[in-house]
């Protein structure tokens, strides 16, 4: 079972992912890890990330290795992929790891932005988890806030709002729901409802193919 997780920067998919991996014993991937990483090492090496050449050698000689590294889950390193991401031969380079990933025995959840358009158009089941800028400004908000870092909700709404467009309107693999994801608004959600009803749109989808 291939499960396709998509939405926009801070909408919880990644911990639905997650969450959603450890009910069904699937491995899991953060796709936009990925993208992270090869900012990072652009950036490590003295290139500016919108660098085509530099980001695709980043891509080819990622060290998945380093996909733990806690810097990545921080919003400026969240903003240089969605730079990183624009660029058509990273996206290229990175997208045989994704599907293998996904291919693995048993199958896996994989979230990102174009996972259920691009990475597996043919996934099991599709969620385009989403909610409204001023929701994801406030949790990102609260995230900082807990690593005592210093922002203001103003600066990381603006922030969330030109990655939307950014990830939105690139030309290669745009941010954007399958044509038959179901959508799930988690703005009035906490993660335990988002859960409960991430599990039901996936329970009734499994049903509906075993029909």
């Amino acid at each position: 079972m291939i499960i396709a997780i998509d939405g926009p920067a801070a909408s919880g998919k990644g911990t639905l992912a997650r969450r959603i991996a450890a009910h069904w014993a699937l491995p899991c991937l953060d796709t936009g890890l990925l993208y992270r990483a090869v900012a990072r090492d652009v950036v490590a090496a003295s290139f500016r990330p919108a660098d085509p050449w530099a980001a695709l050698a980043a891509a080819r000689g990622l060290d998945l290795a380093g996909l733990s590294d806690p810097d990545l889950r921080t919003p400026a390193a969240g903003d240089l992929a969605s730079i990183v991401a624009r660029i058509p031969q990273v996206r290229a380079a990175l997208l045989s790891y994704q599907r293998n990933f996904a291919a693995q025995p048993g199958g896996a959840v994989l979230d990102g932005r174009d996972i259920g358009t691009v990475v597996c158009p043919e996934a099991d089941v599709k969620i385009y988890v989403t909610a409204s800028a001023e929701v994801r400004a406030d949790r990102r908000l609260r995230e900082c806030l807990a690593r005592g870092e210093n922002v203001s909700f103003e600066h990381i709404l603006a922030d969330i709002l030109r990655r939307d467009e950014r990830d939105s309107s690139r030309d290669n693999a745009p941010m954007r729901p399958a044509h038959d994801a179901d959508l799930l608004d988690t703005s009035d959600l906490d993660i335990e409802a988002a859960f409960d009803a991430a599990v039901g749109l996936i329970k009734r989808k499994i049903g509906q193919q075993g029909a």
